[in-house]
């Protein structure tokens, strides 16, 4: 499910977000005005979120770098 508050619920419901942000592990869009402003999630949620980004590029460079040895033998053979 998609949690959207506005940005006063850290100061008026916090216990109720910090709720939804720890112990269920959801992540919480806030708003501004009626317009996003951020994202809050827990520091757990946060690490494995940047761990796999990692490991996303990890593999980006890999895969490139296998797509450029094959360009070149390509073009060595010919």
């Amino acid at each position: 499910m998609i949690y959207i508050k506005p940005i006063s619920d850290l100061r008026n419901k916090y216990p109720e977000v910090e709720d939804l942000v720890l112990k269920k592990d959801e992540e919480i869009y806030l708003t501004k005005n009626g317009y996003g402003s951020m994202v809050i999630m827990s520091l757990d949620k946060y690490s494995k979120l940047m761990e796999k980004i990692g490991t996303e590029k990890a593999l980006e460079v890999t895969l490139g770098n296998i797509e450029n040895a094959l360009i070149d033998e390509e073009t060595n053979v010919l």
